[in-house]
């Protein structure tokens, strides 16, 4: 059964085999008659508005969809007695500077969409203590690929650089480009998520997850071009707040689950790509309910 409000994604991606609900975490009532109608065994929380930098300039929507949306979970979960909680929290929870990333590094967390997902990750430890809620805690980063929302202009930056590129658009680079993130490949994240629940060794523990190596945004925007067949030209912006370095070590989960070698970036990138010409470009509206204007990047105006 899939619950969903479609902010960032389209009610075609759902499999024939689910029964997919139009709605929200946030509204409560709907939350508990799901779980009051279905005898759920497990619940596999991906429900989050995951844009990292646009959430300074919606605090309040942050907070009430990635923190409030998941306690009305939570809260259904410990009272129906789940057998486990499945989150997905982000690797934004452990801020700057703190490379490499590991499970054992101390979240420092830089922006309010880290903060919310660190105390969404502190809640199920409370639950766990309080009320035995089992639950697994994956802190994905960077992921790309098929079905993912490319007309978003908030987030997900290979899927904006695809929809630009298919509109003969320059691609939009934050700074001077040289930050650098790991771009993980959707077929090396989700299946795990999806398994956790078979491996007892996962149960109650936090995992990175996600691709290994390293590119600069630089470097992205050019081998997406490749991968198109396009020559990218870019467009620099003012640089933005963000951290500049996020690259994480995956260790701990190649220890608990079976991993196949993760796909590369050419190969994600073209995989992306057949599927992306074969949509084509989607129109980006702008967020409807921008709190703050101070500080916001210009191009996040723009009509």
């Amino acid at each position: 059964m899939v619950l969903d409000d479609l902010s960032g994604g389209f009610a075609d991606n759902v499999p024939d085999a689910a029964e997919f609900v139009d709605g929200s975490v946030t509204d409560d009532e709907l939350v508990r008659r799901m779980f009051d109608e279905h005898s759920f065994d497990y619940v596999f929380h991906l429900a989050a508005y995951a844009a990292e930098g646009l959430s300074h300039f919606i605090r309040r929507f942050n907070y009430t969809n990635n923190v409030i949306g998941s306690m009305n979970l939570i809260n259904e979960a410990i009272r129906t007695e789940v057998k486990c909680f499945v989150f997905t929290s982000s690797i934004a929870v452990y801020g700057a500077e703190q490379i490499p990333m590991t499970e054992d590094t101390v979240p420092r967390p830089e922006d309010p969409y880290g903060i919310a997902k660190y105390a969404v990750e502190q809640d199920l430890h409370a639950a766990l203590g309080m009320f035995g809620l089992n639950h697994v805690i994956f802190r994905p980063h960077n992921v790309y690929g098929e079905f993912q929302n490319i007309g978003d202009r908030y987030r997900n930056v290979v899927g904006i650089f695809m929809n630009q590129l298919m509109q003969g658009e320059p691609l939009t680079v934050f700074g001077d480009g040289e930050q650098t993130r790991a771009f993980s490949y959707i077929a090396d994240v989700a299946p795990y998520i999806a398994a956790s629940v078979d491996v007892p060794a996962a149960y109650n523990e936090v995992f990175n997850i996600g691709a290994d190596q390293p590119f600069s945004v630089n470097e992205l925007a050019v081998r997406v071009g490749e991968a198109m067949g396009v020559e990218a030209t870019i467009r620099h912006l003012e640089a933005r707040n963000e951290v500049v370095d996020a690259v994480a070590d995956h260790s701990k989960a190649r220890r608990v689950f079976d991993m196949s070698d993760p796909v590369s970036l050419p190969e994600g990138l073209a995989r992306m790509t057949e599927w992306a010409q074969r949509v084509g470009p989607r129109r980006g509206d702008k967020f409807g309910d921008i709190e703050l204007t101070r500080g916001l990047p210009p191009v996040w105006l723009e009509a």
